[in-house]
């Protein structure tokens, strides 16, 4: 009996939605090399990861809630552990991690995108 993978550990892996083993992007999810590049296929199952010529452009609003998320998870905690900083520590906290984070946020709105509205179903039997 195969183990499956789960749906949160395929997200946050970038596996393909429909056979959850093959890689969507070709390089690592922390990777900042090729950060815009998604395999046109699934390298085991074969499914077709760019269902539409600029289909993924719809992620970059996942990519901005992520991103304002972030700002708002750095300003509170610079808040609960500085007591109200600078506005400079403010900035180039939040500029560090977005930089840092900036190839796992793009990835991972990428990843949402196309498990939301990709139309593509889990089949754990494929191969």
């Amino acid at each position: 009996m195969k183990k499956e993978t789960s749906l949160t550990a395929a997200i946050f892996k970038g596996k393909c939605p429909r056979c959850r083993k093959g890689n969507i992007f070709p390089v690592s999810m922390f990777s900042f090399r090729k950060l815009t590049e998604v395999n046109q296929t699934c390298p085991s199952c074969g499914v077709d990861l760019v269902p539409e010529p600029d289909f993924y452009y719809g992620a970059m609003y996942i990519s901005y809630a992520l991103s304002v998320a972030l700002f708002i998870t750095v300003m509170v905690v610079l808040n609960f552990l500085f007591n109200d900083p600078e506005l400079m520590v403010y900035i180039g906290s939040v500029l560090f991690f977005n930089l840092i984070l900036l190839p796992l946020m793009l990835r991972i709105s990428k990843v949402l995108y196309l498990y939301g509205l990709g139309k593509i179903s889990y089949e754990p039997d494929m191969e």
